[in-house]
């Protein structure tokens, strides 16, 4: 498990951020893996909790975390929420202007951003990709991890260019994260995003 002065922040900050006294059935696992640097893939149900296994560690580490998501509704959803929070998160999408985003991304170079949120088109381009590798960037959560697996549900090619980031970014753990997966997905996800060197989760998941 990870220390106890790690374990006592990420309660802290699950109770007075978040508004939570304990963790639920799987999370404690998962936010544990990556607070002491691991990959890990988390198979959880929806309404489960998702979202905080990477929230939380994402505060706790400090720097810059980035989440990556197919879909902008609940993008735009985690932010407003986060910044109702008191945390400090942007995204950058299809759907905001482009000022907007080009705000959003001064304050994330400035170091004033804790979790960014993309969707994968915009983050796999080169002059992204070569800006972010000058920020201190401590984790990279993969929402919808299934759309990578072209065993999963709902494929999407674009998810395929993901399976880089990995050697370009060495050392920062990647959370991919789920609620549908089953044990091909599992392993065709976990294969794509860290060669297969990674901890999993299953605590249920959804069955299309």
């Amino acid at each position: 498990m990870f220390s106890p002065a790690a374990e006592s922040q990420a309660h802290h900050i699950l109770k007075h951020v978040f508004g939570y006294e304990s963790f639920r059935t799987g999370q404690q696992e998962v936010v544990a893996a990556l607070l002491e640097g691991a990959n890990m893939l988390a198979v959880m149900p929806t309404g489960s909790g998702k979202s905080l296994c990477f929230q939380v560690p994402a505060l706790v580490m400090g720097g810059l975390t980035l989440v990556v998501s197919p879909l902008v509704a609940l993008m735009e959803d985690q932010v407003a929420a986060l910044k109702l929070a008191g945390v400090a998160a942007e995204a950058i999408n299809s759907v905001r202007s482009r000022q907007a985003n080009v705000e959003s991304w001064r304050r994330t170079a400035a170091g004033e951003t804790r979790l960014l949120y993309m969707a994968p088109e915009r983050l796999m381009t080169e002059r992204m990709l070569a800006a972010l590798g000058r920020l201190p960037l401590k984790l990279i959560a993969i929402d919808e991890a299934h759309c990578i697996s072209r065993w999963g549900p709902s494929f999407r090619p674009e998810y395929e260019d993901l399976s880089r980031l990995g050697a370009l970014f060495p050392g920062v753990p990647i959370a991919a994260l789920t609620a549908t997966a089953d044990a091909a997905t599992r392993n065709d996800i976990a294969a794509k995003l860290f060669d297969g060197q990674g901890r999993v989760f299953v605590s249920g998941f959804d069955r299309p």
